[in-house]
Parts: structure tokens; C-alpha cells; sequence
């Protein structure tokens, strides 16, 4: 373990490392100053060494004196927990309650004792070894917990991701509508549903194939993505072909221009589509439906009403908008 060795007499500073090489500590670094030890220290570098395990620091340093300097030290957060034994040639009334404010955990008087020096010597620098370990194992708990939270979010986006689009899947649609219908209620607010449906959907799947039907949903899923701007708008996969989107907020008039920006958004990716009776590209029947929540309907009346809207669609003639009349009560 590094021990730096602050003392202005290099005669003590050579007696001290001597005493410390016998009992088995080789690297003893000595500062004549204590401008020497702060640049030992890292501290006028902006980087602050932190491989100094032990400071022996003399009180009486020309210049800055050794409690002085021991809260620059310590008043360094990268240094706080380097253990500081005061060695000092006067054991004074005043100096000593001093030292151990300022941070010294420990003091050895000159001309030192042997054994007792070397036993605050390994009993600060077990001292450091606990503390280096309990915050290896507290960076080891953090990083585990960082892992976890990870590994949490992960888990919590597979949970509420359709795993072919992308977008969020039927049980996130479910507990988004009901939380933004408990809103808009609230609030007195109109809350608007979009279900879409790709023409011909069962055709394109047997004339590509299923790679092809997939590569063509998660298309169409990326296009209604860029069709919704706000942060609570949401798109899912409503099940099959079908998507849906709730728009909070929404007045049924606004919700037709989304409707129709799909439909048309849609149409402009010219996915090819052999089999579609109504176009040579993919198209999709949107149904609108909007309705300030109130007292005796349920959310689920409201996709059944956004969800008849776009059957009518279907029934006459599809890649078309259709807006539900009213949501049943």
C-alpha cells in the first residue's frame, strides 16, 4: 500500500521510510513540502490521485502548516477518505483537538516509538482497506442495480411491444384507453379512437408469403407512427391487420385529419399488392369515432363505435374514412 511521507526534514523523512521498508511497506513516498505533497496529490492537476493509501503529514511544514494543509486535503472529494496521521513534535493542548477537526484520524509524537508507529500505521491502512472494499462492493451494488433497472426496462417495453412492429401491443392499447378515458372525463375532454385495417390483408399474405405480410406490417406500422406528432398519441397493434390509435384530446374533426393523413400516407408507400381488388399498392379502411366521456359509458363503446365506423368502410369499397355516427351509450 502507498504511503506518502510529508516531513521538511529529510533526515526524519529517511528514519520514517526505513522503519516503514523493514515492516514490509516498500512504497513510501516522500514530499519535503507541502506544495510536494499537493502535487503528489494530484490536487493542482484537476485529477486528483487516488493510489495514495496513507498520508504521514509533520505539523510543523514551513510555509503551510501540516493541519492546514490537511483540510485542502480532505476538502477534496476524491481524498475524503484517505486516513491522515498527524506527526507532530509537541503534543500541545490546542494543536491536537485541531488536527482532529480538521480531518487527522490519528497523531504519533517524534522522536516516534517503533511499535506504536507501526501499529497506527496498520491499523490506518486497515482502515483504508475496509473502506476501499465497502466501496468496491457499493460499486458493485450499484452496477447491479443499474443492470436490474436495464434488465426492468427491457422486460417493461417487451410487455407492452408488439414484437413484430414495434408499436405497442392490444394489452397497452387496453390500459392507455382506460387511463386517457379516466382522464378525459375528468377533464371534460374529447378522447378519440382510430381502428385501421389493411385491404385485402389475407390476399397479400398468400401471395408474398408470411415474410412478406410481416415486412408489410411493420411498413405500415412505421407509417401510422409518423402520421401521430404528439408524445400522447398512441399507435398499436389492435390484433392480426388491424391497428388502432387513440388520440387524447381529439375532437372528431381532428381525428378525421389524422384518419385521412394514415390512409393517405399509407397509399404513398406504393407496397406492391397483386391481389388487392382496389389498387396495384396496399391500402387501409380507417373508422373514426370521438366522444367526451361521461357518466354510464364505458371505453370500450367507443373502439365498438371507431370499430363499426371502419366495417362501414370496409362495406363500401374500403381504402376509405368513415366516421362513427355516435358512440352508443
Amino acid at each position: 500500500m502507498s504511503i506518502l511521507l510529508v516531513d521538511d526534514s529529510r533526515v526524519v523523512r529517511l528514519m520514517l521510510a526505513e522503519i516503514l521498508n523493514e515492516a514490509g511497506y516498500p512504497d513510501i513516498d516522500p514530499a519535503e513540502s507541502v506544495p510536494a505533497a499537493f502535487a503528489r496529490l494530484g490536487m493542482d492537476s484537476g485529477t486528483p490521485a487516488t493510489d495514495v493509501d496513507l498520508i504521514l503529514m509533520d505539523t510543523a511544514m514551513p510555509g503551510m502548516d501540516g493541519i492546514t494543509a490537511i483540510r485542502h486535503i480532505l476538502a477534496v472529494p476524491a481524498l475524503q477518505d484517505t486516513p491522515i496521521i498527524m506527526v507532530t513534535g509537541s503534543v500541545s493542548p490546542t494543536d491536537l483537538p485541531e488536527a482532529f477537526e480538521a480531518g487527522a484520524m490519528d497523531y504519533i509524537s517524534k522522536p516516534v516509538h517503533k511499535p506504536e508507529f507501526l501499529a497506527r500505521v496498520r491499523s490506518a491502512l486497515r482502515l483504508k482497506s475496509e473502506i476501499d472494499q465497502r466501496k468496491a462492493r457499493e460499486r458493485d451494488l450499484i452496477q447491479a442495480l443499474n443492470q436490474l433497472e436495464t434488465a426492468n426496462g427491457l422486460l417493461h417495453h417487451a410487455a407492452i411491444t408488439d414484437a413484430l412492429t414495434g408499436v405497442a401491443n392490444r394489452r397497452e392499447f387496453d390500459r392507455v384507453l382506460a387511463e386517457e378515458w379516466g382522464r378525459a372525463s375528468r377533464d371534460g375532454t374529447s378522447l378519440a379512437v382510430l381502428m385501421i385495417d389493411i385491404d385485402f390483408f389475407k390476399g397479400y399474405n398468400d401471395a408474398y408469403g408470411h415474410q412478406g405480410g410481416d415486412s408489410c406490417l411493420q411498413t405500415v406500422a412505421r407509417t401510422l407512427q409518423g402520421c401521430v406528432h404528439r408524445p400522447v398519441d398512441l399507435v398499436a397493434r389492435y390484433g392480426g391487420e388491424e391497428f388502432s390509435v387513440i388520440l387524447p384530446g381529439t375532437k372528431l374533426s381532428d381525428a378525421k385529419t389524422v384518419a385521412y393523413r394514415v390512409r393517405a400516407h399509407v397509399a404513398s408507400e406504393e407496397i406492391p399488392h397483386m391481389t388487392s381488388q382496389i389498387s396495384s399498392f396496399v391500402t387501409v379502411s380507417v373508422g373514426v369515432a370521438a366522444i367526451v366521456p361521461r357518466l354510464g359509458i364505458e371505453a370500450q363503446s367507443l373502439v365498438a363505435s371507431a370499430d363499426k365506423a371502419l366495417y362501414q368502410a370496409k362495406q363500401e369499397g374500403r381504402n376509405r374514412v368513415r366516421e362513427a355516427a355516435e358512440v352508443p351509450v
